[in-house]
Parts: structure tokens; sequence; C-alpha cells
């Protein structure tokens, strides 16, 4: 894969965050430890990090990076031994608050990354036994510059800094002079230290006066090409061509182009043109989406059109579907009691109220009471109409003619009492009214649904209301009627993101909704209970993502003045009435992560 060198550590990936704490720590040690059937790779940490880990291709390598962590790892060389598929060990200081730990392997294979015991632990299978390694161990071999060669010697330690620089190699240190060696002899002494093949451009002269010390080498290395005016680019696998930056970049320029069509399986094709266009050889690589194949239609030069292939192979994954169950709860609770008491106090001739029906003397007939079949006696036939006759009150006399409350009464009582007395000419009349109702209305919705990782998902269980609106503003010369639908019912959006320690991080919106007419002539009126929220869950976890209650009591009294305040007895002359509504809401909802939507369908069969 070509790139500076000095950026080889570096490569562009789907990054797969496995959280493990927020705060800084450090990174001590490396080590390489046999299992049954298992490499283990050890790194010692201390105190709150969290890690990024990632695979790149030709050569196959996995990367982690310990985030918010600094480097106290001693300055050790891997002796290149094969630990269970693993050739290379190197880590740096990659940028400020990143350690970077890169393991070169002899093929990419599963792996499983855990964090316990202040130590990130990453596994691989193997088939082979080997001996431990650890970079807290003494070295045995390392390296030092003569003149115009390097040869083995002893391992020379790095000096300490103060604080991490924004890129700190853990390459092998290198302590060398230079005194007018050719640029020949020095690439070479470079590619025995770093094992690669260095080619130089035609005709590239020139002598190297320098002194190095305890420097790693791909710095030295990179700090002797700036001062003769070259450059170094990688090619695979391992090759480093060193020319002129002109030279390099006409190499770019005169290559011959490639056209490649990359079929894309899972993403849209048209998603991925502006990444993989960041990647391209800048004026000469060019890439098209043809949506009716969903292939991408890639243009570059010969030598980094395969990297392009791959770039694309690594951003077209699977992604995981997600089923989305909530759960929408709604109980109105109403609890009324009501009591009320009225009178009617009034004789035949004399009354003044609406509650008792009065015989009207002028319907009089004759009666045989005694049963002899000679009228005896003259009783009416019909009753006054309260709503007609009201009162019938004499004036001159000093007789008491009538007494009510207030008329307030109870609709549809559950209990209805009459007591009635005569006191002289009149009678005395009492009626008890009594009411306790409760009304439980409890609405459950359950919407379920299913989409992919990162797309939105959308529910509505309803209606849409047509509501006219009708615009009489002062720049229209008429009134002017338009129609808007709006959405009523149960809602519900949904947002999931599978996290790679297969969590579901939902930004989540939940609503029920209903259309009323509004006692005024603005139409009408929406009653909404909602709740917006972003949550993250476990896979197969329910989460409460909305709770509320809404209690309203309302009392209300009436009744004869004065009477009806009096303690104890107040409540014989007059009505009561107490209204107790409790509204709850409570949205629930469920994540379920689908690997295998196929086969999860058949199943369901």
């Amino acid at each position: 894969m070509r790139r500076s060198l000095i950026l080889a550590l570096a490569g562009l990936a789907l990054v797969a965050p496995h959280a493990l704490a927020t705060e800084p720590g450090e990174v001590n040690a490396v080590s390489v430890l046999p299992g049954a059937g298992r490499a283990h790779v050890v790194i010692d940490v201390w105190g709150s990090v969290s890690v990024q880990d990632f695979t790149l291709q030709n050569p196959a390598r996995l990367v982690i990076d310990v985030l918010g962590a600094t480097l106290n790892a001693p300055a050790l060389v891997y002796d290149g031994q094969n630990r269970g598929g693993i050739l290379n060990i190197r880590y740096a200081q990659f940028r400020p608050d990143v350690v970077r730990i890169v393991l070169e392997l002899d093929e990419l294979k599963d792996y499983q990354l855990e964090y316990a015991d202040d130590a990130i632990r990453i596994t691989l299978g193997t088939d082979r036994g080997f001996a431990a390694w650890s970079s807290s161990a003494p070295a045995q071999y390392a390296v030092q510059g003569g003149q115009q060669m390097f040869s083995p010697a002893r391992v020379v330690p790095p000096v300490a800094a103060a604080a991490p620089t924004p890129f700190q190699s853990q390459q092998p240190t290198v302590t060398a002079s230079f005194d007018s060696a050719t640029i020949a002899d020095v690439m070479a002494g470079f590619a025995e230290l770093s094992g690669k093949s260095i080619v130089l451009g035609k005709d590239i002269e020139g002598y190297v006066t320098a002194d190095i010390r305890n420097q790693p080498w791909d710095i030295a290395f990179q700090v002797v090409l700036e001062s003769q005016g070259l450059d170094a680019i990688e090619d695979p696998p391992g090759i480093i061509r060193v020319d002129s930056r002109a030279a390099l970049l006409a190499r770019d320029s005169t290559e011959p182009t490639e056209t490649r069509i990359v079929t894309v399986n899972y993403a849209r094709a048209s998603s991925l043109v502006p990444v993989v266009q960041t990647i391209l050889t800048p004026d000469r690589g060019r890439v098209v989406a043809d949506t009716g194949t969903n292939s991408l239609i890639i243009t570059d030069i010969r030598s980094r059109l395969q990297e392009d292939v791959d770039f694309v192979r690594q951003l077209d994954v699977q992604t995981p579907q997600v089923s989305i169950q909530a759960k929408l709860i709604f109980v109105n609770r109403s609890n009324i009691e009501e009591l009320g008491v009225q009178y009617d106090i009034g004789s035949p001739s004399q009354f003044f109220n609406t509650l008792v029906s009065r015989p009207d003397p002028r319907t009089n007939q004759p009666v045989d009471i005694d049963g002899d079949g000679v009228p005896d006696a003259v009783a009416p036939t019909d009753f006054f109409d309260p709503t007609e006759t009201p009162s019938i009150v004499d004036l001159g006399g000093n007789q008491l003619s009538a007494i009510a409350n207030a008329e307030a009464q109870i609709l549809s009582p559950a209990l209805e009492l009459i007591w009635s007395t005569a006191i002289g000419n009149f009678s005395v009349t009492a009626f008890v009214s009594a009411l306790q109702r409760v009304e439980l209305a409890d609405l459950q919705a359950e919407p379920l649904t299913s989409t992919a990782d990162n797309t939105e998902a959308y529910i509505l269980v309803g209606e849409r209301t047509p509501v006219r609106v009708v615009d009489v503003s002062a720049q229209a010369q008429q009134a002017q009627a338009t129609v808007d639908y709006v959405e009523t019912g149960v809602k519900l959006r949904v947002t999931p993101h599978v996290t790679s320690n297969r969590q579901v991080l939902m930004s989540v919106h939940a609503e029920n909704s209903s259309i009323q007419a509004a006692p005024s002539d603005i139409g009408f009126t929406f009653q909404t209970q909602e709740a917006q929220s972003q949550i993250l869950v476990d896979d197969g976890q329910t989460a409460v993502i909305g709770g509320l209650t809404v209690t309203s009591v309302t009392v209300s009294k009436s009744g004869i003045p004065f009477l009806v305040d009096l303690p104890v007895i107040g409540g014989l002359f007059g009505f009561t009435q107490r209204e107790e509504t409790r509204q709850d809401l409570l949205i629930l909802v469920t994540p379920h992560i689908i690997d295998n939507p196929a086969a999860m369908a058949e199943e369901a069969r």
C-alpha cells in the first residue's frame, strides 16, 4: 500500500470503539503470551483508557489505539519470531493522547478484544507453540550506526522527554555519524536496519554529513531525506522508493490509468462517492456511481487502483438490522363524588318551588270516598305544571309559603332518598341525592418496526385530518382557503445505532395526539403527549423513555347562603361535587439486534 513513510503506521478503516473508561491513563508494557491454541497479546495499562481496533491489508495488520493514554513502555524492538501468526509488534505515541500498537500478522484472522484487571487482552487462534515475549524484558540486540553502515550492537535507550510529542515513533533507535557519506551508502544502512527494500531514483547523488544520536530510525531517515531535498513513498510489499519530490509527482502524472467497476453490496453507491474521492490520485483519479447496478466506476493510476478497491470493500460492509418494539400506555382515571339535599315546604294553596307537584284546585271533581255510590268529597284531577305555575303565594295572610335550596342537582344520581312530614297545614319534603362514579380509560399501543443501522424508522397509527386554513390578510384581494393535513394518533420515530459492544444507541420520538373541536371559532385543538430522548441500552433491554402523571382535582359547592357554611350540618343545606382526574403516560422501548435477517425470517415461517 503506497503511503508516506513517516505515516507508515497510519491507515484508513472502519473503527469499532470499545469503551473502557474516561480518565487519563498510561501504557506500561506490551506482551505476547502463549495459551491453549491461543496467542494472547496483553497491553498493560494504568488508569482509565478507551480503545479502538481495526485491521489493514497488504500487509495484514491489526491496529489497536489506546485513547486517553501516554506511552510509558520501554523502547524495545520485537525479536521477529512468529508467535501465533504475529510477525512484528510496533508501538508509539501516535498523538498526545493516543498510543498506537500495530501487530503485523501473517494473515488476517478472527480475534477477540476484552478489558479486565488494568489490561487490554487481544486473543488470536494459533496451532503452534511459542515462547513468551514482553517489552519489559531486557533486550539482547539493537543497532548502532557507524559512519557508512549499521551493525548489531546493543539497545540504545531513548532520551526521556518531558512531554509526549505529536508523533513519537517507537521504531529502533540509532546513533550514527556520517562524514561525507554517499546517499546510497546511507540508504543501504537504513535498509539493513528496517528490513525493507529501499530503491534510489535515477541520478540521485549527494553526500550526507550528520550526527544522529538516539533517534528512531524512521524519523532520522525522513530528516536525512529532507536535508537532501528528497522524499519517499512505500509501495507494497515493503518497497520504499526514494527520489525527488518532482520525480515522485511526475511518476503519478505519467503512470497509465485503469478503470475498474466495483459492485457495492450493502451501501448505496452514490453515498460512497465523496469518501472514495478523498483517496484518489489528485487530478487523475475519479469515481462515478452507477445507480442502476449500484456500482462504483473507479479510475486511477495502476499502482493505486487496488488500494482504492480495497478501501471500498472496507466501507461496503453489512450493517445489522434492529427490531424495535415500543409500548405506549395512556391511562385516564376520573373519580367523581356528589352529594346534594333539596327541600320543599308548602301547603296545597301556598307554595313557592318546583320540587313537588301540587294539585290544581281548578280541576276538582266529586269523588266517592266511602264507596256508597254517593259523591261525598271533592278532589283535584290534575296538578300544576312547575314550569308554568312555579308559585302560589297569598301575601295577605301570615302563613309560611315555601322554602327550598338552590336549584343545583345531580344528574343521574346513584342514590335518591325522599323524606316527608307534615307540620300543621304544611308538608316538609327533603330530597337527598348522592353519586360516586369512577371512570378508567386504558389505551395501549405496541408498534413494532425493523430498520437498518443508522436508518430512521417511522410508524403512524392514526389518521390525517384535513384542516382548512383561510387567508384573510390585507395583501390578498379576497379570502383564500387551503387545506392542510394534520397527522394524529400514535406516532413513533426511531433511529438506532449498534455500537461495537452490541449496545443500541437510539434517538426516539414517541407521540400520541388527538383532534377535538375548539369551543370557539378557531376550528380545532390538538391534544398531544410526546417524549423525545436519546438512550443507550443493551440488546433486548427495555428502557423507559417517558413517564408523566397529571392530576387535576376540582371541588364545587352550592347551597343556601349561611346555612351551607355551618360546621358539621352545613352539608344538609347544599350541594357538593368533587372531581379528581388523573392522566398517566408511560413509553417503553425494547431493541433487538438482528444479525442475520434471512435466518430470522426463515425461523418465523
